[in-house]
């Protein structure tokens, strides 16, 4: 995966402020942030009921599994 390094960052935000304007920019920022911090509560949200899910499963298997005499695991 490619690395983002400061004079790359630098770039972006020189030609950010270029084309957006200095009035806008800020905005955009906000905008930006907020975008973000949505993507990242949805990918929280997911892992959790991924959790969630997997964690039923894995309760249901062990319900449903056939108790063996010779299974020393319980004792």
């Amino acid at each position: 995966m490619p690395q983002i390094g400061w004079l790359e960052i630098l770039s972006i935000v020189i030609i950010a402020i270029l084309v957006l304007g200095p009035k806008e920019f800020p905005i955009a920022l906000k905008k930006i942030g907020s975008y973000f911090g949505k993507l990242k509560n949805t990918i929280s949200n997911f892992q959790k009921e991924v959790s969630s899910a997997t964690e039923n499963i894995d309760l249901d298997n062990d319900i449903n599994k056939p108790k063996d005499k010779n299974n020393k695991d319980d004792e």
